[in-house]
């Protein structure tokens, strides 16, 4: 792995850079068929309003429980290379089959089930880019979040665009070439990714001890961090649920003789994380060349307070505008504050999961941040049914509640998870030791 980490793009080992624009092109064609869908089912298959959103939600609640079955059949079977390629095929067919209308149903299973495989099987892949000490693998996961919210911006733009006005099956079609041109990436840039032979490793007795008994533990830490990235979504998650439903009642989006379309606002956020995670990536780095460092789990109750304040703000707004609509810079301030917040958080857990996996479980231990997510997004579907029962100003004071609540149960975590990665640490350099002396050896799966 010294070799293939010392091959650098921008700082970073060049299979990054891969798995950047890998996922980039699947969240691509992702969100473009999903901007398409409810479109296409309510005025092309006339399907009722209510059909419509049911079939949406369990496709994108699908998408998501798909990759705890993926994440163990990648880590158990197919191995994560596999596992990225089979399930990206498997996807890139489902967007092809949605061009042709008697498909409907089987092309979104299709793209659910492809979906297993691929979403947890790429970011695993992160971690074993890196040294156990290596000051850049904190921030990769920033690096690689931000190739999300590019396929994230660009799918409207383009799938969006071709789907209403030349046709819904263009749309279709052009996700599909998203995803096909993303697997090109991927098995093109193969070489600098990390490999999964049969390598020798050190067997210490430390390493059988974390096998034993630490196991265990791991997973509860990360039990806990999956409540409370649970919680944080339940408020996180409004930002594509009842936020727009203010934003058309309580924003005043008059600006040069026009109005802003509500839906320039929703593409605030991924602008917002492509510009600003690289000044956030500097910040950090600085402090950590200093010896001051944030932990993990500090640092996503630090981006949790953040989510909190600026739904605080919201609050404000609306109970002092006393029924009047605020000015649209009040709303673009908030998506500052809240992005800010998402930086610190979402990112972090990824690889704090990533990071804590137990050995030979990569894949499956990221599907369960992603479990996490769809939790998330249940319970968010259930916090935004109380928007037409309080005043809006209450509600967004609920919002922050339930991220402070986040924060709290974090910032608890902090110490536990700082004592197991100073353990793996620890861990990892004693095995190196091992190995260079030729100690005791055996055959493990890398």
């Amino acid at each position: 792995m010294s070799a293939m980490a010392d091959k650098t793009w921008f700082g970073q080992p060049r299979g990054l850079t891969i798995l950047f624009l890998t996922n980039m092109w699947e969240l691509f064609s992702y969100y473009g068929m999903r901007t398409l869908l409810v479109y296409y089912m309510t005025k092309e298959l006339l399907f009722a309003q209510e059909k419509s959103s049911f079939i949406y939600g369990t496709y994108t609640a699908m998408a998501y429980f798909t990759p705890i079955l993926g994440g163990a059949i990648a880590d158990r079977w197919l191995g994560k290379r596999n596992a990225v390629v089979i399930g990206g095929s498997v996807m890139a067919l489902g967007h092809f089959m949605m061009t042709f209308e008697p498909l409907f149903y089987i092309a979104l299973a299709t793209i659910a089930l492809g979906n297993g495989l691929f979403l947890p099987s790429l970011p695993s892949q992160i971690n074993d880019l890196y040294h156990a000490d290596d000051p850049r693998r904190g921030r990769a996961y920033n690096v690689y979040y931000v190739g999300l919210n590019i396929g994230g911006f660009m799918a409207p733009l383009i799938c969006g665009t071709l789907g209403e006005v030349y046709g819904w099956h263009y749309g279709f079609g052009a996700a599909g070439i998203g995803m096909f041109v993303g697997l090109i990436v991927y098995v093109l840039g193969r070489d600098y990714l990390p490999p999964e032979n049969r390598t020798r490793v050190a067997r210490t007795p430390s390493a059988a001890g974390e096998r034993a008994s630490d196991q265990s533990r791991i997973w509860l830490l990360l039990l806990g961090v999956g409540l409370a990235a649970t919680i944080f979504r339940g408020a996180y998650e409004q930002i594509g649920n009842t936020l727009p439903l203010w934003t058309d009642i309580g924003v005043d989006r008059a600006w040069g003789g026009m109005v802003i379309p509500m839906t320039w606002f929703q593409a605030l956020n991924p602008l917002l994380v492509i510009s600003m995670t690289p000044l956030l990536l500097l910040h950090w780095r600085r402090r950590a060349d200093a010896g001051r460092e944030t932990s993990p789990a500090r640092k996503m109750a630090i981006g949790a307070i953040i989510v909190a304040l600026a739904y605080l703000l919201l609050a404000a707004l609306d109970h002092f505008a006393g029924g009047e609509r605020v000015g649209w810079p009040w709303l673009l301030a908030f998506f500052v504050i809240l992005t800010l917040g998402e930086l610190y958080i979402l990112p972090t857990g990824l690889g704090l999961f990533a990071r804590l996996a137990p050995p030979r479980l990569g894949a499956t231990t990221v599907a369960a941040w992603f479990f996490a997510i769809f939790t998330g997004s249940l319970l968010a579907g259930a916090v935004g049914a109380l928007w037409s029962r309080t005043s809006h100003a209450g509600f967004f004071v609920l919002l922050s509640g339930l991220a402070l609540s986040a924060a709290c149960v974090l910032w608890m975590l902090d110490r536990p998870i700082r004592n197991v990665e100073s353990a793996r640490r620890s861990l990892s350099v004693e095995t190196n030791a091992s190995a260079d002396a030729g100690g005791p050896l055996e055959e493990v799966r890398s």
